[in-house]
């Protein structure tokens, strides 16, 4: 992918995300974010410098645990390196309209070599950041939903590694925390419209 899909979906000027620049800058070592971005549902997008861009993906159901430890990643147009800092509030009727915010960011290195690995469908990272770290490999899916066509999405499995750890406070592999002895329901509120998040259950 190039920046030419990034540019024809926004109106630079209506939203706040940032225009590409016409040479940016090099960075000492590859880096990589990860945003929490709520709009018409909400979803992480796990971004990796490459490049000069940033490779994304699109992640519904959040990030992979050491007791989950596989997740859908839809593979998106690539982002201006810029956009690793961006974080606020897309403007209603622009196109991934919603809250953006940074909910971890860091250094990567891959295991394999990136270009060869995005063309076969199998890419291996180490992310080091303040809340995530450890290995990762994106391994495109091969079903009738791969980008081969108009409107097919392009999808991968984000797979953590046994080793690997997401997020400090987690327990250790394979262990479960114990119950609480007494649970308060959450109480009913009024609502203007139906809802629908992966969140709610």
């Amino acid at each position: 992918m190039s920046l030419g899909e990034y540019k024809r979906r926004r109106r630079f000027g209506v939203t706040p995300e940032p225009a590409p620049a016409l040479e940016p800058e090099p960075a000492s070592a590859p880096r990589f974010v990860i945003q929490k971005h709520d709009a018409s549902s909400l979803h992480y997008d796990l971004r990796l410098e490459h490049g000069g861009v940033l490779k994304s993906w699109a992640v519904p159901k959040g990030l992979p645990t050491p007791n989950d430890p596989r997740k859908l990643a839809v593979h998106v147009e690539d982002h201006p390196v810029e956009y690793i800092d961006f974080s606020g509030e897309i403007p209603k009727g622009e196109y991934g309209a919603g809250t953006v915010e940074i909910w971890d960011s860091g250094f990567y290195e891959t295991l394999d070599d990136f270009t060869k690995g995005m063309e076969s469908g199998k890419l291996t990272v180490r992310l080091s950041g303040d809340r995530v770290s450890g290995e990762f490999s994106l391994v495109r899916m091969k079903d009738k939903g791969q980008g081969t066509g108009k409107g097919k999405a392009d999808n991968w499995l984000l797979l953590l590694h046994k080793k690997g750890r997401l997020n400090p406070d987690l327990l250790a592999e394979g262990a479960a925390a114990p119950m609480p002895a007494k649970v308060d329901p959450m109480q009913a509120i009024l609502g203007d419209r139906p809802f629908s998040s992966p969140d709610f259950i």
